[in-house]
């Protein structure tokens, strides 16, 4: 199935859940829909816990690292 056939599947499902639930249906079809796809990605391999639970000073060394490959790293 295609990502846009995906697409248009969630969408309808979540008009769905709008038109005959109310707001906060529509937020549960959501919320379990970005955790199916959370899922679904770690399963396949797609992403890795560990994307979620990177330290904060990783982020550091990879703008240092970008830096570097810019060449306007200053020491």
């Amino acid at each position: 199935m295609s990502r846009a056939m995906v697409g248009l599947v969630a969408g309808m499902a979540l008009g769905f859940a709008a038109y005959f639930g109310g707001f906060w249906a529509f937020l549960l079809v959501l919320v379990l829909g970005v955790v199916g796809l959370v899922v679904g990605l770690l399963m396949e391999g797609d992403l890795e816990p560990g994307d979620f639970l990177r330290r904060r000073d990783d982020q550091q060394h990879i703008r240092d690292d970008q830096r570097r490959a810019r060449r306007d790293w200053r020491q």
